[in-house]
Order: C-alpha cells, then structure tokens, then sequence
C-alpha cells in the first residue's frame, strides 16, 4: 500500500484514493504497480502526494467508517471514490450503497475536497433490474453532488481476457495503465 505520510501542515497537496482491491493492487506482484502507484509516480514531480487507502473486499459502508480518519489525517485536496464494487457483488441494496457513497461525498466536499467519482459495474447474472439499479446510483449522485465521474472504470478492461485476472473480476497488471489514463482524464482537470 503507497501511504504517503504527510505533516499536518506541510506544501504537498493529498489526493486519498479510497477503494477496494481495485484500487488496492490485488493480484499485482507489487501494489505500487496497480493505478493508484502509476498516478503516484505521475504526480511525484508536482510535489503531489497519493495515499492509497484502498482495500480488498471494501465496501461502501466500510469506506464511510474509514473515511472520517483519513480526511483528519491528511487534509485531502482531491478525494478518488472507487467503492461499490463489492456492495453488488454482494447483493447489497443499491440504495444503501447510494446513500453510504453520497455522505462519503458530502463529508470530503465538508472538508473543501474535491471528489472524483468511479463509477462500477456488476457481472450481468445479478439480472437485469438489480443492474440497472446497481449502475444508476453513479450517474445520479455525480449529478446531485457536483463531482467529476467516470461512467465505468473498467470500461475496455472488463471481459477483455487479455486485461484481467483468471479470475474475471480484477484487473491485470497489463491494464493498469488504461485504468490509470481512464481516471486521469477526469482527474487532470481537478489538479
């Protein structure tokens, strides 16, 4: 995990990636070889720091307990929300995870962050009204809130055999850099 420890008042500016295994590197050699450590060494010559404060098998409701600490510890100028992931895989309502990634974003917005939003989707055998449910939550809080949005993090990546783990659900090393290019798009202009 890239944890940057930044003095309480010092000049570099935080950006807090808050995810799950995505985020986190799962499956990578090395975590710093996933996303959020390629934004790191992209933004290194800024003086800007990344704190990765993605973990596995996160979900919303697990982000949102961590989330109080960490805007405390490192005064983020720019929030990174990737969660939800896991609340669909789970089967968890979608207006539960609606409401736990909206305080999240209303809580960093309290704190003068600027939040950039990535958008999931689920595998389609969760049916069809669970999907559409699941996915509208995205596009509908990046408008309530005012936030940046990528529509799907994974768009390109996920099903592509070639970009993924065995597993069908993590990201390889090989696609790192298209999730990184998908979230510096929206990130660029923020920075």
């Amino acid at each position: 995990m890239i944890l940057a420890l930044l003095p309480a008042w010092g000049a570099a500016r935080a950006i807090v990636v808050l995810g799950d295994s995505i985020s986190a590197g799962y499956g990578l050699e090395n975590p710093d070889q996933g996303w959020v450590g390629l934004l790191q060494a992209r933004l290194r010559d800024r003086g800007d720091e990344v704190v990765n404060a993605g973990i596995s098998g996160d979900t919303t409701a697990g982000g949102l307990a961590r989330l109080d600490a960490l805007l405390e510890r490192y005064r983020p100028a720019i929030l990174i929300l990737e969660l939800g992931a896991n609340d669909g895989l789970r089967g968890l309502p979608p207006a539960r995870m609606g409401a736990n990634l909206g305080e999240i974003i209303h809580r960093a917005q309290a704190h003068q962050a600027k939040v950039l939003l990535l958008g999931m989707r689920i595998p389609p055998n969760y049916g069809k009204r669970y999907n559409e449910m699941f996915e509208a939550v995205f596009p509908e809080l990046a408008q309530r809130y005012g936030v940046a949005y990528v529509p799907f993090l994974l768009e390109g990546v996920g099903g592509n055999d070639g970009l993924m783990q065995p597993d069908g659900l993590h990201p390889n090393l090989a696609a790192q850099p298209v999730l990184l290019e998908r979230v510096w798009a929206r990130l660029e202009p923020l920075l």
